[in-house]
């Protein structure tokens, strides 16, 4: 038998299309071989399951990759269904897909544009990076002859009577110069690994002139009496059965954590993980893991890897899995979804919406559930997972409606963990609808302190995401307002019994002004509650979240808005009351200017100059005292 002809593409420029439009992720090929090999195993499975065809009993089904350096050459073997001389006519002459012209009008001059489809052109990615395929074959079926078919990558095939005697398909890379980097056994493994490690039939990687190298190195040693490690049996670089598919009840911990360490390589523990495990209206299965965040989510790296029958096709698939679930680290599998050529792009479908809106809702009922029921862990993991349970209420309304209740904040003051509502129901008698709360509770202690004097407690929001995540509550709950521990002094802070001394007001705001060197400062006298307290800075909540949001964008110093603040006298406070009444003007502008530094330390860090100030006039000031 003896066979030329044209492969039915209706054009000659079909490879150039597919090794312009893959190389950028040219390794695939390796994927696309292998798991071609895996699925004619999986056919001759189904087959014999049915009584439709029979393999001798003590037969391994197995896939081998073998490395030839010298000759050039990668070679892909499998003990599967085989292929008749019709079937290579159909499968591999005639490239599937519909619409050809069109596909390759579309898309002759496209670089990166995706291409959405089933196209079965996965056994074509192997010109990629060889100049010369070969196909040795032979069927299942009684009475057939074996297949030899090749292609150097033009339009032109060959066909012949082929040499193979068992059962299968050898695919042989007669490797290019772009290609040649594969003949390397560390790389071609390294390949296998992230793209096959989990496929369902063992995998076997072989480089039989390293082997041999290692036995004739062995032999020497032997003869010069040296001690040689026993020699192991091949091992398989995958596992067949990876913990995803099998049943939550079937699993450890242990066995969570080992797979968790081995597949991330995060020495780390998870903290808890979901077991996914849907078959309708969908087939899915996967373990979602959540890491130690810490507070900080920007620079947080989670790492979702996509597969799909156990088949590796992407890190971190958008259209799956839902961004903010991008934080965590885990498996998906899902035979469902639709992929197309190179598997890296889904199709935007209905399906894979779905598979999106269940992801999320699991993840959403697996955190009320231990908010429910184990309420004392839940509250041990929130320091490291409420920057992604807050970052997941910004970006998806869903997971907001579900996991609203969840959301707990911590008490600066007796740091208990409260709800929003377990907060409000205790605040109702002091300040109904408000929420008071601490970006730093070590440079805002006064504050706090003046507040839980009065029986108000102050929560902690301390982490770039709480800024937004509390205009989202305001915005979501009418009538509930957020205020920072120095912003909008509380009236449960002030006597309510005093009256403002216009005359005492003007000299407060004469002195200061004038010891400052500024006559845009805002200055207020008030009688609080707490005398010790001499002076505070207050701020508005609405002025200091834009100076916030201005910061965190870059935007300060570069004439950005001057922060709304106002100077708050204690009229009630002993070194107040002296300093409004003294006639020594030097001295009262010294005291003026260290009360006015004493207040902004207790809002935020002083610049270096302000500081080294503030430390000799404190000094001065001691010195006098003696």
């Amino acid at each position: 038998m003896q066979e030329k002809g044209n492969l039915s593409i209706h054009s000659e420029n079909l490879f150039p299309i597919i090794k312009k439009w893959l190389y950028s992720d040219q390794d695939i090929f390796i994927r696309e071989l292998v798991s071609n090999g895996v699925d004619a195993i999986s056919k001759l499975k189904k087959l014999v399951s049915m009584g439709e065809a029979s393999i001798a009993e003590d037969e391994e089904y197995s896939v081998h990759v073998t490395i030839d350096a010298e000759g050039k050459t990668i070679t892909i073997s499998d003990n599967g269904i085989g292929m008749t001389d019709e079937e290579v006519r159909k499968y591999i002459n005639q490239i599937a897909f519909s619409g050809a012209a069109e596909f390759l009008e579309k898309y002759k001059d496209a670089s990166e544009d995706p291409i959405i489809g089933h196209f079965g052109l996965g056994f074509y990615s192997a010109f990629m990076v060889a100049e010369l395929v070969e196909i040795h074959t032979l069927s299942y079926r009684e009475g057939v002859e074996a297949v030899l078919w090749s292609c150097d990558g033009g339009s032109t095939y060959e066909m012949n009577a082929g040499t193979r005697t068992s059962r299968g398909t050898d695919i042989i890379l007669h490797v290019n110069e772009d290609g040649s980097k594969y003949l390397n056994t560390w790389e071609l493994r390294s390949i296998l690994n992230k793209y096959c490690s989990f496929m369902p039939v063992p995998i076997y990687l072989s480089n039989p002139a390293e082997e041999a190298k290692a036995e004739e190195e062995a032999a020497k040693q032997r003869k010069e009496g040296d001690p040689v490690p026993e020699k192991k049996a091949p091992s398989p670089i995958n596992d067949i059965h990876p913990l995803w598919t099998k049943t939550p009840k079937d699993c450890t911990d242990e066995e969570y954590k080992e797979f968790y360490h081995k597949v991330f390589t995060d020495y780390k523990e998870p903290l808890f993980w979901i077991h996914l495990n849907m078959d309708y209206p969908f087939h899915l299965q996967g373990i979602l893991y959540f890491p130690k965040l810490g507070n900080e989510f920007e620079s947080s790296e989670g790492q979702v890897k996509l597969y799909c029958n156990q088949v590796f096709v992407a890190d971190n698939v958008k259209e799956v899995i839902p961004e903010f679930l991008l934080l965590l680290k885990g498996v998906i599998d899902c035979p469902d979804i639709p992929l197309n050529v190179s598997r890296s792009f889904l199709q935007n479908d209905g399906y894979v919406r779905k598979i999106s809106d269940y992801i999320t809702r699991k993840v959403a009922d697996k955190l009320k559930s231990l908010f429910t029921s184990q309420r004392e862990d839940y509250e041990k993991y929130w320091s490291d997972i409420h920057p992604f349970i807050k970052y997941g209420c910004l970006r998806n309304d869903k997971f907001l409606e579900r996991v609203n209740g969840c959301v707990i904040y911590k008490s600066a003051v007796s740091g208990k963990y409260v709800t929003l509502e377990e907060y409000l129901e205790a605040a109702k008698e002091t300040h109904e609808n408000k929420v008071f709360y601490t970006t730093d509770p070590r440079q805002q202690a006064q504050f706090i302190s003046a507040l839980s004097g009065q029986n108000i407690d102050v929560v902690v929001l301390n982490t770039t995401i709480d800024a937004p995540f509390i205009s989202q509550v305001e915005s979501k709950k009418e009538g509930i307002k957020f205020f920072r521990v120095d912003a909008n002094l509380s009236e449960a802070l002030k006597d309510e019994s005093f009256a403002e001394d216009a005359e005492l007001t003007e000299k407060a705001e004469s002195l200061f002004k004038k010891a400052l060197n500024n006559d845009a400062l805002k200055i207020r006298l008030e009688s609080l509650k707490d005398a010790k307290v001499a002076a505070m800075i207050e701020q508005t909540e609405e002025s200091r979240r834009m100076q916030d949001m201005m910061r965190m964008y870059g935007a300060l110093g570069m004439g950005a808005m001057p922060a709304d603040e106002t100077l708050v006298l204690n009229a009630a406070n002993p070194t107040v009351k002296k300093l409004l009444a003294s006639d020594d003007a030097e001295k009262a502008s010294t005291i003026a200017i260290q009360l006015y530094d004493l207040a902004r330390l207790s809002s935020r860090p002083l610049e270096a100059s302000e500081l080294t100030a503030f430390i000799e006039r404190s000094q001065e000031l001691m010195q006098d005292l003696l």
